[in-house]
């Protein structure tokens, strides 16, 4: 039970609570009844001051913890910011002394970090960034040190990005079979296969119609990016109409970057892969996600390592620009051993990119006995300190980074590249550099003005995105009022 009185942070609170308790059902009331598990956050506010108080009932023990600010501004919002995380900073305490877990992003809980550290330093300066985030917003001092270092690493990308510029995502939400621990909107070809034809045209016609929009708005493409789902789950010549059309509509210039997501090692073949080659995208996916052949049953992989290799091999021998890897800390039946395996079997290939991802959990998962969570975050530290010392002595330096809900230990998933390899799409996303025009099922566009930001959904499922099409099309009018201003 989560008791928030008499303040407006239940947002940021609730989202504290559950970087400890993931799994765990919040029910917030307005009122104390002092009953079962709970957990009290209040605040009293005075003509000069605000005083805080937390208390918390979790294994039979209260425990509680009070705190006042003074006011020293006349700005409401700065005023009520520090108050919140003051409240917050309290709490964290708390839960920390109750569980023994310290969560090592603190008390920051949005997905973008290293965007945030960026701001910090362009106003306060690296130094004083860097106590913020360790004294104000209790970050340790390697998660200090990573936000900062993918911040310095971001910035001859971010520097690319014009008032004019944007980046084209194209949707294909299609996957050979939907793995476990997936959160994303895709569907396997075998429920869906007879959709792909018409969807493949639908999304065409989306194309044409987001070229006549940038055309008109005098917009100037710096990034293609073809993901899902898995854009190779398709056949090589559905792949090759979806490709064409892009280069046809767009008809993109050498410096732009083409990204190409392979994907699944089972959906890789010599034909797709000449397709993609040929269309002049420089950057393809091989993910591998883990190299133990069981740990890929229990997520629901069907291919196994030996397939991984052979696809890397393949790809290898058509000279991409840029291979990206991914692999996930976390997963179910995985230890550190069998990861640091996984990773030193990764290095072998030298990839030009490698994400490290953590799990992301789901209520659904296979972490769910409270207490066994505090464990595996344990052990997903342990994974991540691993996979940084090995990337580092391997010439890699992290260039951008994300969380999201839910991830196992309120860890991070981390972009490593070698130099000169960035992809400027995962930076120019994720940073909110500029803007996203988004086509196909599930995709969202981000429209970027100045510091104003808005996002046009697209319906989520292929089914969806076919049967509503006339609306998404009507929503895309939305990007020239926007500009408009």
């Amino acid at each position: 039970m989560n008791h928030i009185i008499n303040h407006p942070f239940q947002y940021e609170i609730e989202k504290l609570i559950r970087t400890f308790f993931p799994f765990e059902k919040i029910e917030t009331t307005s009122f104390r009844n002092g009953e079962g598990r709970y957990i009290l956050t209040r605040v009293d506010f005075e003509e000069k001051s605000a005083l805080l108080y937390v208390e918390l009932s979790l294994s039979g023990k209260v425990q509680s913890a009070d705190d006042s600010v003074k006011r020293e501004t006349d700005d409401d919002y700065v005023w009520k910011t520090e108050i919140e995380k003051r409240l917050a900073q309290l709490l964290f305490g708390l839960l920390f002394e109750e569980t023994g877990y310290y969560p090592p992003w603190g008390i920051l809980t949005g997905i973008r970090p290293s965007k945030l550290m960026v701001s910090f330093c362009e106003k306060y300066g690296q130094q004083r960034a860097r106590e913020i985030f360790e004294q104000e917003f209790l970050v340790t001092k390697d998660k200090t040190t990573l936000a900062l270092t993918v911040a310095e690493n971001e910035k001859r990308i971010i520097r690319k990005s014009k008032p004019n510029s944007f980046s084209l995502y194209v949707s294909i939400p299609f996957c050979p079979s939907r793995c476990s621990y997936c959160s994303f909107v895709s569907s396997s070809n075998e429920q869906a296969k007879k959709l792909i034809p018409e969807y493949i045209q639908k999304l065409v016609d989306e194309l044409k119609e987001t070229a006549s929009i940038v055309e008109k708005l005098n917009l100037e493409l710096k990034s293609i990016y073809v993901g899902g789902g898995t854009p190779t789950a398709l056949s090589a010549d559905e792949l090759k109409v979806v490709i064409d059309a892009v280069n046809e509509l767009f008809s993109p210039s050498g410096d732009v970057e083409f990204t190409v997501e392979a994907g699944r090692p089972d959906s890789i073949t010599e034909k797709k892969l000449v397709v993609i080659k040929d269309s002049g995208a420089q950057r393809i996916s091989v993910n591998p996600q883990s190299f133990n052949d069981e740990v890929l049953r229990q997520i629901g992989r069907e291919h196994t390592s030996e397939q991984t290799e052979n696809a890397l091999i393949l790809a290898k021998s058509f000279d991409f620009d840029c291979i990206n890897t991914d692999v996930i800390v976390g997963l179910p039946s995985d230890n550190l051993q069998s990861f640091e395996a996984t990773m030193k079997k990764l290095l072998t290939f030298e990839p030009e990119n490698i994400t490290v991802h953590t799990l992301a959990l789901k209520r659904s998962s296979f972490l769910q006995n409270e207490g066994h969570e505090f464990e595996k975050a344990n052990e997903a530290v342990e994974m991540l300190n691993s996979a940084t010392a090995l990337l580092k002595e391997n010439g890699y330096k992290p260039y951008y980074m994300y969380r999201q809900s839910k991830c196992l230990g309120n860890l991070e998933n981390v972009g490593w590249t070698l130099e000169g390899k960035e992809c400027e799409y995962n930076i120019q996303m994720m940073e909110e550099t500029h803007t996203v025009l988004a086509v196909g099922a599930g995709a969202v566009s981000k429209l970027k003005r100045g510091d104003k930001i808005e996002r046009i959904f697209n319906f989520k499922y292929p089914f969806e995105y076919i049967s509503q099409f006339d609306e998404i099309i009507s929503r895309k009018a939305h990007i020239f009022e926007f500009f408009s201003h």
